[in-house]
Order: C-alpha cells, then structure tokens, then sequence
C-alpha cells in the first residue's frame, strides 16, 4: 500500500528521493563495479569488504534491538518496500557512511586531488543519504545517528587491518572456501523474526555478492594476465574525452553483463528450487521460506559478484577496452 501526500517543495522531494536511492542496490550494483573496472583494484577491494561488514552487522543489530520505525501517522512515509523492517540503526546510513569514507580513505594518497574536496564529498554524500531517511519517514533522527555512528566506529577498528585482510584475501590458499562457508554459515543462522522482514533477503543478497567478488579477487591474483593489476589501472582519475569514451564503453558493457547475469541466474535457481520444493516461481510466500531465499539469493548475487570481478574484465580485454 502506498500513502496519499502532497508534494510542496520538488526540488528536496527529489533530491532527498535520489539521495535515498544511493543506500540501495542500485547504486552498489553500479558504482562499486565502476570503481574495479575504471578506477583502482585495491579501492574496490577494500569498499566491498568494509561495506559486506558494516551491512551484516547493521541488518544483525535491527532485529536484535528491534527498535521500530517511525509511526505512520504522523510521519508519511515515501517508501513502503523496507517498512517491515525495524529502525535501529539505519543501514542507508551505514552504507553510506562506510563506502563514502572508505574511498575517500583509500584514495587519499593515490590519487592527487585536495584533500579537503575529498573530505567534503565524502561528508556531503553521507549526509545526503541520512537526511534522505528522514525525508521519506523511514527513520528517527537517532537512528541515522546511531547508524553513522556505528559505521564510523567499524571504519576506524578496520582500518589498521585494511592491508592484512586484502592480502589474506588475494594469497592465501583456503580465501575461496572461506568466502563461501562463512557468508552462508551467517544467513542460514540470521536471527529469527515472528514474521518475515526483508532484512534477512538483503542480508544474503550482500554477503552473496561480497562472497563472489572475493573469490573473483582470488582467482585474479593467482591466475589472471597482467590486465588485472593494479598497474594497468589509470594513474589518474580519468579526465580526458578520449579516456572517458573508454570509461563509459567499460562500464555499460559490464552493467549490461552484470544485469544479465543476475536475470539469468535468478531464473534457474528460482526454477531449480521451484522444481525441488514443489512451487510455482510466482509464489511469493514460497521464495520467502528460508530454505528458498538463501539459495536463491546466495547464488544469484555470488554469479553477479564473480561476473563484475572476472568475467567483465576478461570481455573488456577481448574487446580492447582494457
């Protein structure tokens, strides 16, 4: 069901909505392939790990605290798909505290741009995405707060382990076993509600990208030609015409690869699991059950994770887009 509202003001009604939509997955689905195809190896590594933690912790901690969302009335409420879920923290905010940071961090001493700019970007498009929370009513001041707040603190505790996890990542032997067991160990064993919440189905859908990236990070490192190193990425944050048409041919190559990846997969696996428990792919209430939507998620989002890391790169290199 959707609210009745009126809009007074366009230019923060859709500001704030657009602001919202950069906590979701169409914006992880985008910019943190675009990071690993157009800007730096090491960047991307690090956001997708601190992001896949903040994210696990933060879905965890909602149906722990179980802290509800802001009542409706008198708040209106802009979006209705996350409305099931509890308040505390904010995730959005989370996400976007985590992944604005994490790049300005990691590329801070790469690239030459201000450091103040970066500082403020970072700042600007963190706060973007908590305002944008309480503009559509989905969260309380203090759970934007508390949601930052946390986010912060994961960054600095992480931080001074940054090198250590990525180079575990990349050399040592059991990194694919790992990747894989862990992140389904955690959704088959994410906290139990009364009813269902969508946390659990983000949740997995996270993890289960994280978990193919980084077997895609892996087998880069010990396989892969030299167009995966991080030297063959561009010094430079790409300016020029001539790069940029590269930029953009390499990007929408890969989304248009990645999309269809997530398509064709969702609808084998959704058909394997139709066919094994006895239920037409249509049946929302099937896909809900937990031995539905962890597989069916896990895998699919593992597939797109493992395309943007290995497979896109490989068809930007036979294309001569590399």
């Amino acid at each position: 069901c959707t609210q009745r509202y009126i809009v007074k003001n366009y230019f923060y009604y859709y500001l704030f909505r657009f602001s919202a939509a950069l906590g979701e997955e169409i914006f992880y689905i985008t910019f943190l392939p675009f990071t690993y195809w157009n800007i730096d190896h090491s960047v991307s590594r690090r956001m997708i790990i601190i992001w896949s933690i903040v994210m696990y912790i933060g879905q965890v901690s909602k149906d722990i605290l179980k802290w509800p969302r802001p009542l409706s009335p008198p708040v209106v409420k802009l979006e209705m798909r996350t409305n099931a879920e509890y308040g505390m923290p904010s995730t959005h905010a989370m996400a976007a505290t985590a992944i604005s940071f994490s790049f300005f961090i990691a590329t801070m001493n790469q690239y030459k741009y201000p450091f103040e700019l970066g500082l403020v970007a970072a700042f600007v498009f963190s706060t973007l995405v908590c305002l944008s929370r309480l503009y559509t009513g989905m969260h309380t001041v203090l759970d934007v707060i508390g949601g930052a707040l946390i986010s912060a603190v994961l960054l600095v505790l992480l931080y001074p382990a940054w090198d250590t996890i990525d180079r575990l990542l990349l050399t040592n032997p059991f990194c694919p076993l790992f990747s894989i067991v862990v992140p389904l160990v955690l959704c088959y064993n994410y906290p139990k509600l009364d009813y269902y919440s969508p946390t659990r189905g983000d949740t997995t859908t996270i993890l289960g990208a994280a978990a193919g990236a980084t077997v895609g990070f892996w087998l880069n490192n010990q396989y892969a030609a030299s167009a995966y190193t991080d030297e063959s990425i561009q010094p430079e944050f790409p300016l020029l015409t001539s790069t940029m048409v590269f930029v953009l041919a390499r990007f929408f190559v890969g989304i248009l690869v990645v999309l269809l990846t997530r398509w064709v997969m969702k609808s084998v696996v959704l058909g394997m699991l139709g066919y094994r428990y006895k239920f037409p792919i249509g049946d929302l209430a099937a896909r809900r059950r937990l031995e539905v939507e962890v597989p069916y998620k896990f895998v699919t989002y593992s597939s797109v994770g493992f395309t943007a890391t290995v497979i896109v790169p490989q068809l930007h290199e036979l294309l001569g887009l590399m």
